[in-house]
């Protein structure tokens, strides 16, 4: 299915393409934003938990989607938590643009903001961003301060362009942008300690039919700010001089397995003022994807942190 304005298509994954996902009986909300360049975005998301629990915003990255916060779901709900967790634009089953070009780092901000906060209307938010999701929800943080409780920062950063990315995240790079069939589960699992069964590999590539549809995770990489002055540096540099003075707790829960984002543990723990005093945990025994190894101790985590434990 797909749609067109101005330019921009629209596609959207066949709903029989998410059925009997392992693990993942959790029902889909959706909500329809209207995008001044593409029209109607429906955004979709899971939730789990008390309808006036304290919320938790759970944001994924490149390449996964909402299904990789399955295993945090049910621990938050019974610690009396709402966790949301939305599907970017471009994943999950979301609405997908149909050209690398229609993604920019702006417009997936844009589109988080205004699920979490015109949808939606969230307040006192808890943050946990991992891999885009931090880039993404660190930007909210920064330009939505009020609406914000707390953040965890788990194996992400918010980069500016002014440092070297790692070796290991060109790698990434590379290989997302030379291969010519996108092979989204074995990206995932790349991430990953632990060996993925089959039929969760199959759920990682359940809202990609085919190429057509993987503008989102082929854009991703390319977003990132890897020069002080590409696009989307100055705007983080911004987020950064808000973040340094903003007061609210920030956890650092990183593995100990993720050569790409493991160094910005400390540089987040240095020049955040939310981070001081606090007990920053290492999720040991896990890679990039510390939610598929490590879900259900990532989750009470969040949970103590949320409760004040």
């Amino acid at each position: 299915m797909c749609s067109r304005l101005e330019g921009v298509r629209l596609l959207r994954t066949p709903e029989d393409r998410f059925a009997d996902l392992p693990d993942f009986d959790f029902p889909t909300h959706y909500a329809d934003l209207d995008d001044p360049r593409c029209g109607i975005v429906r955004i979709a998301y899971v939730e789990a938990g008390p309808p006036d629990g304290p919320v938790v915003l759970l944001l994924h990255g490149e390449p996964s989607w909402s299904y990789l916060y399955r295993k945090l779901l049910g621990v938050l709900a019974a610690a009396g938590l709402r966790a949301i967790a939305p599907d970017l634009v471009g994943f999950g089953r979301s609405d997908k643009p149909a050209e690398v070009a229609d993604h920019t780092y702006a417009r997936h901000v844009e589109w988080m903001r205004a699920l979490a906060f015109d949808a939606l209307d969230l307040r006192e938010v808890t943050l946990l961003g991992q891999d885009w999701g931090g880039l993404i929800g660190l930007r909210m943080v920064a330009e939505n301060p009020d609406r914000f409780a707390r953040v965890v920062a788990a194996n992400t950063g918010l980069p500016t362009g002014d440092e070297e990315m790692p070796a290991s995240w060109w790698a990434f790079h590379d290989a997302v942008q030379k291969a010519p069939v996108l092979d989204i589960a074995r990206f995932v699992q790349s991430g990953c300690r632990t060996r993925l069964p089959d039929e969760v590999r199959a759920a990682y590539d359940a809202p990609f039919p085919n190429e057509m549809y993987k503008a989102g995770p082929r854009a991703m990489p390319g977003l990132v700010p890897v020069t002080p002055d590409g696009p989307g540096s100055e705007d983080n540099r911004r987020a950064w001089a808000v973040l340094s003075e903003l007061d609210i707790p920030v956890l650092c829960a990183f593995s100990d397995g993720d050569p790409i984002t493991g160094p910005m543990a400390p540089v987040l723990q240095r020049r955040l003022p939310g981070a001081a005093g606090l007990d920053h945990p290492t999720i040991r025994g896990a890679g990039h994807f510390l939610q598929e190894d490590a879900g259900e101790e990532l989750a009470r985590v969040v949970a103590g942190f949320v409760r004040g434990g």
